[in-house]
């Protein structure tokens, strides 16, 4: 299958990749996460442990992994009157996995920034107001994140290559 734009050109700015490793229990990094996105203006309308899920449904033994659905809701409002194809990868998910005992990854990509690459949302000037908008409200709660007791590691993530380090990028 033929792609119609090439992924290994994509960098994380483009879709508004953030990483961030954290020094403590996966418990712990959950529940650290959701009161940083909390303050920063999100709720967390939705969330769940794929681990659990697939340990309880087909025996899988994965390390923790968590997916935290977050919302703002007046960002949510905005999006929707632009486009209501956005409720289809609509909440904003970051999700907690751990890397070992006492390490664990917070990693978050922009619905706002993918949607526009797929056609979800218009490349305009009110679209690009609403993924600056986003991105400063992630960026308030990657930043709590950083200052709370993170190791401070931005790694690019399972695929490696290119954009290594880039998860001090903003949105």
């Amino acid at each position: 299958m033929s792609l119609p734009i090439d992924p290994e050109q994509l960098t994380a700015e483009d879709v508004g990749e953030r990483s961030v490793t954290l020094t403590m229990g996966h418990d712990e990094a959950v529940e650290h996460v959701r009161e940083a996105f909390t303050a920063a203006g999100f709720g967390v309308p939705v969330e769940f442990s794929p681990s659990e899920l697939l340990r309880e449904k087909v025996g899988s033994d994965r390390d923790p992994y968590y997916v935290l659905g977050a919302c703002n809701p007046r960002m949510a409002d905005k999006a929707l009157d632009v486009t209501e194809q956005i409720g289809a990868i609509f909440p904003c998910n970051v999700v907690v996995w751990e890397i070992e005992p006492g390490l664990q990854r917070v990693y978050h990509v922009s619905i706002m920034k993918i949607a526009r690459l797929v056609a979800l949302a218009p490349d305009n000037d009110e679209w690009a107001e609403i993924v600056a908008e986003t991105g400063e409200l992630v960026e308030e709660a990657m930043s709590n994140l950083d200052t709370q007791g993170s190791g401070g590691e931005k790694p690019r993530g399972p695929q490696g290559g290119k954009r290594e380090g880039a998860g001090g990028s903003p949105r």
